[in-house]
């Protein structure tokens, strides 16, 4: 347990400098390990120091935080998280993962091409219903509205992708209370996260100012394509 716990606490570390840096990426680092070492802090814990992430993220970006353009992307987060539930229930869920994984790959490669995507309301709340989806199903949210906001300066990127996980992540947890998947035990799990998580937040704010924003944007499709093929091949060992 002890073991566990400090892995956890690596990836965690390394995961929110990740999501600090970048927007995303902490469940797209810890979640494909800690699903086989340690499922028990998955999805629940994981998602409340996400939370936790996205709060401290929220309030040292807040100037940056657009709710304007936001409100649409919250349109779509209470559809995509029923439809994604829904589907766990009726869909096998390697294939389901699969799918996810090969849209995702798909999205990382259209997005390469020389077209930059407007966000207009309709695109904003498909992104949000899209994030929903994956990350209720599968535990991958981020890259929907990652590739989408892809092209904003990289300190709107972080504010809003915070202020988007901070509503999906309450949504999420609320959810998971009544089938059992967060309980009081899964709050203790989580607990000695947080200092892990506030680290690599620090670490990663000392570092920010010194990453180019094209090397931020190369990071973020790099993490959007390891997440597809950690779907992908989930999805495939499970069939």
């Amino acid at each position: 347990m002890e073991s566990h716990l400090l892995v956890a606490g690596i990836l965690i570390f390394f995961g929110s400098f990740i999501q600090t840096v970048t927007g995303f990426g902490m469940a797209v680092i810890a979640g494909p390990i800690l699903i086989v070492i340690a499922p028990q802090y998955l999805p629940g814990p994981i998602i409340l120091v996400g939370l936790f992430l996205a709060l401290i993220n929220v309030l040292k970006y807040k100037e940056s935080v657009c709710l304007t353009k936001q409100k649409f992307s919250f349109l779509g987060l209470i559809p995509g998280t029923i439809v994604g539930a829904l589907l766990l229930y009726i869909v096998d869920v390697a294939q389901l993962s699969m799918f996810i994984g090969v849209v995702v790959l798909v999205a990382v490669l259209l997005s390469l091409l020389p077209i930059k995507i407007q966000e207009t309301p309709k695109r904003l709340t498909i992104a949000g219903f899209l994030s929903a989806f994956f990350g209720t199903s599968s535990g991958i949210g981020g890259p929907p509205m990652a590739l989408l906001m892809q092209h904003q300066k990289s300190s709107l990127i972080r504010a809003n992708l915070a202020a988007f996980f901070v509503v999906s992540s309450v949504l999420s947890l609320l959810m998971l209370i009544p089938v059992g998947y967060m309980s009081l035990q899964h709050v203790y799990l989580s607990l000695p996260l947080l200092p892990a998580s506030y680290l690599g937040y620090r670490v990663a704010i000392i570092a920010i100012n010194k990453i180019p924003e094209k090397m931020i944007r190369t990071l973020s499709l790099i993490l959007c394509l390891i997440a597809g093929l950690c779907a992908v091949y989930s999805g495939f060992i499970s069939m």
